[in-house]
This record gives C-alpha cells, sequence and structure tokens, in this order.
C-alpha cells in the first residue's frame, strides 16, 4: 500500500512538473516572445512599393508634345512566396502543396518567358534570386516598361494554373512623338528612367518628381481588409513649354541635311532666334539621332553641336568689330579708309580672299567686301582692353547659361594681347566662341544695341498644374541705339548689294563667314567652317538665322555653302511670325569713294 503510494507521489510530483512547464512555456510564448512573433508574422505579411511619379512632359511653344511619358508597369516577383506557391509560411504545407511548390519556380519562368520573349531559363535567377542573407528575397525585378496589356495576360496565366508571386508597380515608358526633331535639344531619358543628355539631363529632377511609397499588410489572396496601410503619394514632375518651333525646327534640320550634303561637309548647326527676347526658335544640330532609340546611336550623333562646339567665327565676327568701332564713335558707315593689298602683323601679312591693288573702301565697304586688311585698320583705333571689354560685354569667352548640358565657354584674349593678335580678332580669328554665343552677340547688337541672353525655356508648371517660375534671362546694353542702327545700315548692304541674297518682301541684313578650321589633332589650320548670319528685318530685326556648316569639301565659302539655306528659312520664319512686310526698298549705300 505505502509502494503504491510513493508511486502515485512520484506520478503527481511529474505531471505536476510536467504542468508547471507547460505553463512557463505558454508564459513565454504568449507573454514574452509573443511580441516577435507577432512582428515577425506582420513583416512577412507585410509589403512595401514604391510609387512612381509621372515624369514632367515637354512641349514645344505651339504645344506639340516632344517628350511625354506613357503608362507601362514594372513586373516584379517575390522568390520567398513562389517557394511556396503562395501558401502562407505559418502553415504546414501538405504532401500535394510540397509538390506544387517545388514545381512553381519553372512555372513562373515559363508563363513570363511566355508573355516577355527569351527562354524560361532566363527568369530562372529572378524567381528564385536571395538576399544579401542568402535567404530567398520578397522582391526580384523581372522586367520595366512592360505594357499593362501584357502583364494582364501574365496574371491571367497565373491564375489558370493558380501560382502565385508576380506583381506589378507603376513604372511609365518616356517617348519623344517627333523622334529626331530637336533630339539634340530634347536629350532622352536611359534604362533607368533618368535624364542622360540634353535638356531631359540638365532639368532632371524637376522633370521627375518625387516618389512616393504605399506599405500595406496582405496574405497569399490578396490585402488584408483591415490591416495596416499606408500611403505617402508621388508628386508628378515639372512640364516644360519650351521656346522651340517644333515645325520650324524640321525644317531647319531639313535645310540643315540639304546644306551638309550638297557641301559634302562633316556636320553643321542652325540657329533661329527671336532678336527681341533671344527666345530661340530653332537650334538644329548634324549629325542627329532618334531620341526613342538612344541606345543605337553613337555619342556623335547626340552632340549638340550649337552649344558644345567652339570654333574661329570667321568674318561674322566683323559684325562685333563695327559694332564696338561705332559704339566708340571711331567709325560710322561712311568713314573712309585705304586698304593696301596686305597689310604686316606681327611675323607676317594680313591679306583679304580675293587678291587687289590699293581701295579706298567706306567702312560699310569694308563689311560688304568683307576685307580683313580694312577691319584690321580700323580695329587698330581700338585700345585693347575697350576691345576685350567689348567682346565680354557680347557674351563671349562664358557659357551663355541657356540652361543646356555640355556648354562651351569659348576663349577670348587678354587685354595684354600682341597687336598681331588683336589684327586677327578684329576678323574672326584668335577668338573661339559657340553658334549660339555668336548668335546672341549679333541679336543684342542689331535689337538696338540691347542684349538678352538666350533662352530655351518659355513656362513651366508643377505635378499639380501650378505654373513655377523658370529661369530670367540677363538683359543689358552693348552698344547705343545709334550704333545699332549704323551696324544694320552695313550689314543691309552685305545683302542688298549682291545677287542672290535678298529675300521677297523684306530688307534683310547679314554676314558671310568663311574661317579656316583649326584641327585640334594638329593644332593647325586644316579645312574651313562656312557660315552665314541673317536678320530681318533689318528696320526692326525680329528674326535672325544663323548657319554654321562644318569642313565642307565642295565649296567652301559662306556665300555658297551656308547662305542659301539661311535665305530659305527666313523666307519661312518671317511670315510664319506674323512679320509684316517692309515698306521701304533695301537701301544700297557708298561702298567705295574716288580719292
Amino acid at each position: 500500500m505505502a509502494s503504491q503510494r510513493g508511486r502515485l507521489t512520484i506520478i503527481m510530483a511529474a505531471f505536476l512538473v510536467f504542468a508547471v512547464g507547460l505553463a512557463g512555456r505558454a508564459l513565454q510564448l504568449q507573454a514574452i516572445e509573443a511580441p516577435a512573433y507577432a512582428a515577425s508574422a506582420a513583416a512577412r505579411m507585410k509589403y512595401t512599393y514604391s510609387l512612381q511619379p509621372d515624369r514632367g512632359q515637354l512641349t514645344d511653344r505651339n504645344g506639340t508634345v516632344m517628350a511625354r511619358t506613357q503608362p507601362a508597369v514594372l513586373v516584379f516577383v517575390d522568390p520567398r512566396m513562389i517557394s511556396r506557391n503562395g501558401v502562407d509560411e505559418r502553415v504546414t504545407m501538405s504532401r500535394a502543396q510540397r509538390e506544387k511548390a517545388a514545381a512553381a519556380p519553372k512555372a513562373v519562368a515559363k508563363i513570363l518567358a511566355k508573355h516577355l520573349g527569351g527562354r524560361p531559363e532566363d527568369y530562372r535567377k529572378a524567381v528564385t534570386a536571395t538576399d544579401s542573407k542568402g535567404n530567398l528575397s520578397r522582391y526580384s525585378v523581372v522586367r520595366r516598361h512592360v505594357d499593362s496589356y501584357t502583364f494582364d495576360l501574365i496574371k491571367e496565366d497565373m491564375k489558370k494554373g493558380e501560382w502565385y508571386g508576380v506583381f506589378k508597380s507603376n513604372d511609365p515608358i518616356r517617348t519623344y512623338p517627333s523622334g529626331d526633331v530637336a533630339s539634340n535639344v530634347v536629350g532622352f531619358v536611359n534604362a533607368e528612367g533618368k535624364g542622360a543628355g540634353g535638356f531631359e539631363y540638365t532639368h532632371d529632377k524637376a522633370l521627375a518628381g518625387v516618389p512616393g511609397k504605399e506599405s500595406y499588410e496582405a496574405s497569399t489572396w490578396g490585402r488584408i481588409p483591415l490591416g495596416s496601410n499606408t500611403l505617402v503619394p508621388a508628386v508628378n514632375g515639372t512640364s516644360y513649354t519650351l521656346t522651340l518651333d517644333a515645325q520650324l525646327q524640321l525644317m531647319a534640320q531639313q535645310a540643315l541635311e540639304t546644306a551638309i550634303k550638297n557641301a559634302k561637309a562633316k556636320s553643321g548647326e542652325i540657329i533661329i532666334m527671336d532678336v527681341t527676347n533671344s527666345e530661340v526658335l530653332a537650334m538644329a544640330s548634324m549629325p542627329t539621332f532618334d531620341a526613342n532609340k538612344p541606345g543605337k546611336v553613337k555619342e556623335d550623333q547626340t552632340r549638340n553641336r550649337a552649344i558644345q562646339d567652339a570654333y574661329e567665327p570667321g568674318s561674322v565676327q566683323k559684325v562685333l568689330t563695327m559694332a564696338a568701332l561705332t559704339d566708340q564713335g571711331i567709325i560710322t558707315p561712311d568713314t573712309r579708309i585705304v586698304v593696301p593689298p596686305a597689310l604686316t602683323s606681327g611675323g607676317g601679312k594680313i591679306t583679304d580672299a580675293e587678291p587687289h591693288g590699293t581701295e579706298h573702301l567706306t567702312a560699310r565697304g569694308v563689311l560688304v567686301h568683307s576685307s580683313n586688311i580694312g577691319t584690321a585698320l580700323f580695329a587698330r583705333k581700338l585700345d585693347k582692353p575697350t576691345m576685350v571689354s567689348y567682346l565680354k560685354s557680347f557674351g563671349l569667352g562664358v557659357p551663355t547659361g541657356i540652361g543646356l548640358p555640355g556648354e562651351a565657354q569659348g576663349q577670348i584674349p587678354k587685354p595684354d594681347m600682341p597687336d598681331y593678335t588683336r589684327d586677327q580678332v578684329a576678323f574672326g580669328q584668335g577668338l573661339s566662341v559657340t553658334a549660339i554665343q555668336e548668335a546672341a552677340a549679333v541679336a543684342g547688337i542689331v535689337n538696338g544695341g540691347v542684349y538678352h541672353s538666350p533662352t530655351i525655356i518659355k513656362s513651366a508648371v508643377d505635378g499639380h498644374g501650378e505654373p513655377v517660375e523658370v529661369p530670367g534671362t540677363t538683359t543689358r546694353r552693348v552698344i547705343s541705339q545709334q550704333a545699332s542702327e549704323q551696324v544694320r545700315d552695313m550689314m543691309e548692304n552685305v545683302v542688298s548689294t549682291a545677287k542672290g541674297r535678298p529675300i521677297a518682301d523684306y530688307r534683310m541684313g547679314g554676314k558671310t563667314g568663311t574661317a579656316q578650321r583649326v584641327d585640334p589633332e594638329c593644332h593647325c589650320y586644316r579645312g574651313y567652317i562656312s557660315s552665314f548670319m541673317a536678320v530681318a528685318p533689318i528696320e526692326k530685326p525680329r528674326i535672325l538665322t544663323y548657319v554654321v556648316i562644318n569642313q565642307p569639301t565642295h565649296g567652301h565659302t559662306g556665300t555658297e555653302v551656308a547662305q542659301p539655306a539661311a535665305r530659305q528659312l527666313m523666307s519661312v520664319a518671317l511670315p510664319r511670325y506674323g512679320v509684316r512686310p517692309s515698306t521701304d526698298k533695301a537701301r544700297k549705300e557708298p561702298l567705295e569713294y574716288e580719292p
């Protein structure tokens, strides 16, 4: 009997110890470890995704879309969910569930290949991706910029096969409806959707907007209705209206392509500008590219030569020299000068393009005949610090700040330059400019002497459609109103006294440029850069067109290579912008005088 009581006592004691152990374990699970388990479970059920904003749109001055964003999705997978084919990790899978889960990675990869292209093996890495700790990942990107219809087909096949783990998020596509029109200006975005060229690059932050974020709890079958949900909306990017005129831009590119082809040249650029405010209406650069296919072009094609290439401007620079001289009161259009056959300068001699004897020219005649000798003789009356001061005032030697990438600053001499350098600078050698600098400088000279820094932005609105302040232009007087009129007088005679240069209904001014090209390989002169600057109507300038042709091999003067394109574009641009025809006939003033 005693032994039975002893055994019973032992059993009761063992039962008591077991019960206490169970109670302790329950206490540990429910009171101590419960928060950790709950947090772990919640983490497995919580999903966080970035919400991509719509990138800002780019349009021309008339509303033509030049860059826009179209809806698309980013396809991604949850490898951990795929590994269990959607069965909650807290559930012990049955044999059938384990067998289906084992087949899930291969099945999902096959569905992705069916709709996205390629082979199932190409997607095996994505559906079995691991994190930094070697565990199966909860997020693995499969493909960007997939149209929504394709994703719907993927989800349909996933549903039919009862497979789980493929998702989407907003991932819009950037498109350029006009293709290569102004592509060197507008630029493009890379595979990550970031601006990688042109305006898209320099204004990427504003265009991109601010990403949002969404977090929510979900089970295998979707969101948990009463689960936590956090939403931070994305802020769409700023949209810009550019000063460009897409139709005029297209015409400029066509004219440039023809000019390059006819001259058998390497490249070229054209700028069309509103003289009154220096808004760029067209900025063409050749060769060019289709902005929708940036990955298939060479770097040389994406280059915006109008702002990135610095060169010696040649005789177009004489307009700037004459502007400084007239503003200083040193000359008027009728100032007389004796031009010898050659002029000693430094260790060499200055000559003109066409050999001649001693000539008796007016300042007007010097510009019309594009005399290097006459221009240098006039420039010697201008002290060197004053010449440099004018060059700076005209905007040379520094970037214009137009807001496009890679803008070159060019180079101007210092005030203590040698005498022969002053001679060279006067007619367009010994300094370098970009096409946008030279165009803006001449625009300021003929615009009553008031310079406006060139601009490519007309207006902007934020993601909510509210106006956004855009960078302002700088304005300054560079020469007097009287000096501006005198320069226009001389420029008009460049056109009115030559056959084939005037255009119908408008008085036009112009200046040819035929510069020797500095070859960067030999640091010597090799080949030419031919140009023509046109302004009209000369009595009250509105439109400026500057054509630059690089390394022509079929002809080389500005008159034969660049002038036809400038004339054609001026004939189109003036009536397009409602400029009234001139009421007076073009003036032809004395170019020479009797000694």
